[in-house]
């Protein structure tokens, strides 16, 4: 199903005669004059993203070499950068394209309760059976109706209510994968806790969600988004397609500070892999294997101790059997004498 903010914001206009003098990975474009201009387009620094180092280039496809973007009625995201003076202004435009060009589709588990006939007890009865089956999911309305009970704009809602710094790095990392020759797409960024209460499939509670739940800190301190591939004329297509993302980021996501703290338990997150919620759900592949080993060592061991403690038991009751039969069994002279 097609969402309603299926096409993305129209391109910014690129100056004919703009220089390339900074860039940041593959040649994004940040300012033609990195100081002045954004110095003097901003009235405070409060308003301006943090600086942060460049994360470490990857290698990737040059626009040239890109596949063409299949997505219907959108004009391609990268070039919303192609001119860009406010770095804050550049980054939210840029992801909030990709959100308006995205498909807000998912899968859900609907239960249905039926009463049923079935043999119980050499007889028939009625009893009332919970059956679960899925069913396609349009919440394109959701975030619009979360957005409204705000009283911000869309733009300000979705993007805006992220951290800074995380909007950064998504930045990069889902430009660097559209330079890779992929479509990423966002179906999901900053998250209250009335829209995680409405909310369905896999969710934390409705004021512990890292999109931005009351308990995290709330507006501007969201640190999650969930993102697909619009890559693909029908749903299957573009779920292949997701899958290679996925994949992408896993392989050079954490070059840019981004990645899946869940994998295939909730696939579409992701978040800063410095943050609380990557560290306590995903410390790693090292760390992992540690602790299974652990685990391995002492079930070994509880079981060795408890093969020793059995075996321990059986001869102390052999040996005890042993002595009872000694104590309770007269000679064989006085067995003789017992029966002349």
């Amino acid at each position: 199903m097609v969402s309603e903010t299926n096409a993305a914001a129209p391109a910014a206009p690129v100056s004919p005669t703009a220089t390339e003098t900074a860039a940041g990975p593959d040649g994004i474009e940040l300012s033609d004059q990195p100081k002045a201009a954004v110095g003097t387009a901003s009235s405070s620094s409060s308003d301006m993203l943090p600086a942060e180092p460049l994360p470490a280039r990857v290698t990737t496809a040059s626009r040239e070499d890109r596949e063409p973007d299949d997505t219907t009625g959108s004009v391609n995201s990268i070039d919303i950068v192609d001119e860009c003076f406010v770095v804050e202004t550049c980054v939210d435009r840029y992801l909030w394209a990709l959100y308006q060009r995205t498909p807000k589709e998912d899968t859900i588990k609907l239960q249905e309760r039926r009463k049923v006939t079935v043999r119980k007890k050499h007889r028939m009865v009625t009893v009332t059976r919970t059956f679960t089956k899925l069913a396609d999911e349009d919440f394109t309305w959701k975030d619009p109706k979360a957005a409204e009970r705000a009283g911000r704009s869309m733009m300000d809602y979705v993007i805006g209510g992220m951290d800074r710094g995380f909007r950064l790095r998504l930045f990069y990392t889902l430009h660097a994968a559209e330079a890779a020759g992929l479509s990423p797409g966002i179906t999901s960024a900053f998250r209250d806790d009335y829209r995680q209460s409405i909310a369905s499939g896999l969710k934390a509670a409705t004021d512990r969600s890292y999109h931005g739940g009351s308990f995290r800190g709330g507006y501007g301190h969201g640190l999650a988004a969930d993102l697909v591939s619009v890559k693909g004329g029908t749903r299957a297509e573009r779920w292949v397609a997701t899958e290679c993302l996925w994949k992408w980021i896993d392989a050079h996501g954490k070059e840019f500070g981004i990645g899946r703290p869940y994998l295939d338990r909730d696939p579409p997150h992701v978040a800063p892999i410095d943050g609380q919620e990557y560290a306590k759900h995903n410390g790693g592949d090292a760390t992992r294997h540690a602790a299974a080993d652990v685990k391995t060592r002492k079930h070994m061991a509880m079981r060795n101790d408890h093969a020793a403690a059995k075996r321990a038991n059986r001869a102390g009751s052999s040996k005890a059997r042993t002595i009872r039969s000694a104590r309770d069994t007269p000679p064989r002279a006085s067995q003789a004498k017992l029966h002349s």
